[in-house]
This record gives structure tokens, sequence and C-alpha cells, in this order.
């Protein structure tokens, strides 16, 4: 792998902003049309896109698709689209700016999980900055509190589907490639949103299907910026970028669909990319510390 900083945190940021603008897509399409419907035109494209990119690497289809554990990874696959679905429905019900405060968290959830059920020891300065960024959610949250809903814990439900999801990725990447991850989670994730779509399907009217398709490119393009950002650079040096995301989609938030950004929420984010940069910084130093083999 080549090593580029400057060229891979650019692709990191592109990234964020084309996911951020997907993000808008879905929750404008969500208005009209059922999430579903949405989520199975996006992932069918998706798997076309996978299995075009994986027929282009060394190796083709045979390596892609070769693992010793189908289970775990067509798993992996069903849960992103469930969480993908999820997401869509918190962009529609608590709006983008809360939605990616909350989900922002996921990261640090990534790493309380990986204590547990991947055996990954954890400092007690990353277990602060994990209780730091919990309470940055109930910052926004505000349980017990007038402004607290059940429509509130649909972000919170998604950062622990993907939280979930991260840490079975990693499981799954001590005997199998990224590439090979790659194509089972879109492969599995399009079989799995086809069984059910029939009992939702809605299809999309008139100037609707430019914005399916919009929605499917960015989708595409996103994945695409990303896979090239990781084998630009290392993937340490890319992903304190990628709390971006939170910014861009806040702004498309704000300014097209008119969410609001109260101190609240302003303090709990705060608190939540804060202790996930820190909980980054100290992983990385505890890696660049760790006795050669390790």
């Amino acid at each position: 792998m080549q090593d580029n900083p400057r060229r891979g945190i650019l692709l990191m940021v592109a990234t964020t902003i084309i996911f951020a603008i997907q993000d808008g897509i879905s929750r404008y399409l969500a208005g009209s049309y059922d999430i579903i419907t949405i989520v199975a035109i996006r992932y069918w494209f998706f798997a076309i896109f996978v299995c075009a990119f994986s027929a282009r690497k060394s190796g083709g289809f045979k390596q892609a698709t070769a693992t010793s554990q189908p289970w775990l990874q067509a798993g992996r696959g069903v849960l992103l689209v469930t969480q993908i679905c999820v997401a869509i429905l918190g962009f529609s019900q608590v709006g983008l700016v809360q939605f990616h405060a909350i989900f922002a968290s996921y990261p640090l959830m990534v790493m309380a999980l990986s204590v547990p059920f991947l055996g990954e020891i954890v400092g007690w300065r990353r277990w602060l900055a994990v209780g730091c960024g919990f309470a940055g959610v109930l910052v926004i949250l505000q349980p017990g509190s007038a402004a607290f809903g059940s429509n509130a814990v649909i972000p919170l439900c998604a950062a622990i589907l993907m939280a979930t999801y991260g840490v079975l990725t990693r499981f799954a990447a001590r005997r199998d490639n990224a590439m090979t991850s790659f194509f089972w989670t879109g492969v599995a994730g399009a079989v799995a949103i086809t069984l059910v779509v029939p009992f939702f399907w809605h299809p999309p009217q008139g100037s609707d299907w430019w914005w399916m398709a919009l929605l499917c490119i960015t989708g595409a393009s996103g994945h695409f910026c990303l896979i090239s950002a990781l084998d630009t650079t290392h993937a340490s040096t890319i992903q304190p970028f990628a709390y971006l995301q939170l910014v861009f989609a806040s702004t498309i938030g704000i300014v097209i669909f008119d969410d609001q950004l109260d101190r609240v929420l302003i303090i709990g984010s705060l608190m939540i990319v804060g202790s996930g940069l820190f909980a980054l910084n100290r992983e990385r130093r505890a890696k660049l510390s760790a006795p050669p083999g390790r």
C-alpha cells in the first residue's frame, strides 16, 4: 500500500461530503416513500457496484466470495442493511442534526464492545473517553425531560447496530480480507432487502427516479472514495476526519430541512466528538508503543 496522507485525507473528506449528501437525499425521499423501497433500490445498485468492483480486482469473484465463515459474513450484511433502514427512519423523525450528533458515538461503542467480544485491551483513559462520550449522548437525549420522546432513541439504536456491525467486521477480518467482507456486505444486504421489499414496494414516480438514481450514485461513489482512501494511507490517519460527516450532514439539515441547532446539541456533540478524537489518539499511541509483532 502506498502511503500518501494528504491524498488519503482529501479522499476521506470527499467521502464524508458524499455520504452527507446521500443522507439528505434519503431524508427527502423518506417523506414520500417507504423506507424499505428506498433502501432496496439503493442496495440493488450497491450490489451491482460491489460485483463489478470485485470482478476487476485480482482473483475476481472466486477470491471475493471465498470465506470459511459465510454465516458471519451474511449476518454482517443483514445487520448493515437493517442499520441503514433505522438510520433513514431517524433522519425523518429527529432530523439530520440530532441523528448524527448521537450517531457519532458509535466508534466509542465499538471500542467498548471490542473488550468482551474481541479480547482487546483498553486503558483507563480510553474508558474515560467512552464514559464522557456516553454522557454527551445523555445530554442530547435528556431522558426524563419533556424533550425526551420515543423517537429520540432511534439514533441510539442505529449507533448500537453500527457498533455491532463494526465489531463483527473486526472479527471477520481475522480470517477474511477486506475485499471479501465488502463483497458479502453488499450482496447479503441486497438479498435480505429483496426478500422483504414485495410487502412494502412503492415505486418512485416521475422526477423522483432521478433522486433515486442520485442516491445510488452517491452510495457507490462514497464507498469508492472510502476504499481509495484506505488504499492510499493508514486507517488511523484518516479516521479522525470521519467526524466531518456530522458537520456536513448537519449543515444540510439546517440549510435545507430547517433542523434546529440548540445549545444542548452543541454541548453534547462536542463531548461525543471530543471523546472520540481523544480515544482515537490514545489508540494510535498505544499501537505505536506496542512491541513489534503485536
